[in-house]
């Protein structure tokens, strides 16, 4: 039976043996994006009504190193701060359509990445990890 500490240590051997993957995908998209420029886009596609101090908080940044991420982001053309009509000193951050774009690539990259190191699993192994996943609440299609 495994105790406590060795499932943590199973998890985060798997995380980390997954994280080259996400990096991996983000690397090979174009335009080219750090992984932190990657997960703000993804933050803010996740929750549209994010601000910049929502995005600071939500990547645990400070808003000068969150304001720098979305000028990056907008100059690429992924990323639009928009004004609120019924607030104008409320600045809203939208992904754009090429945003949107991008973060698709990088979803199909890591898909087919996830898919090939699946596949080279043997058959019982890979039931284990999907019994594993949905005991763990994770979204296992």
């Amino acid at each position: 039976m495994t105790g406590p500490h060795d499932l943590d240590r199973l998890v985060l051997d798997a995380v980390e043996n997954l994280v080259p993957l996400w990096f991996s995908a983000v690397e090979d998209a174009t335009p080219r994006l750090s992984p932190r420029q990657t997960l703000a886009l993804r933050a803010v596609r996740r929750r549209p009504e994010l601000n910049l101090t929502a995005l600071a908080e939500q990547l645990a940044v400070g808003l000068p190193t969150a304001s720098r991420l979305c000028d990056r982001l907008e100059a690429a053309g992924l990323l639009q701060r928009c004004v609120r009509h019924d607030d104008r000193r409320e600045v809203r951050l939208v992904v754009t359509e090429r945003g949107h774009g991008f973060l698709t690539d990088v979803t199909e990259r890591l898909s087919t990445r996830l898919t090939d190191a699946l596949a080279a699993m043997p058959p019982a192994e890979r039931t284990r990890v999907e019994q594993a996943l949905r005991a763990l609440g994770g979204p296992v299609r």
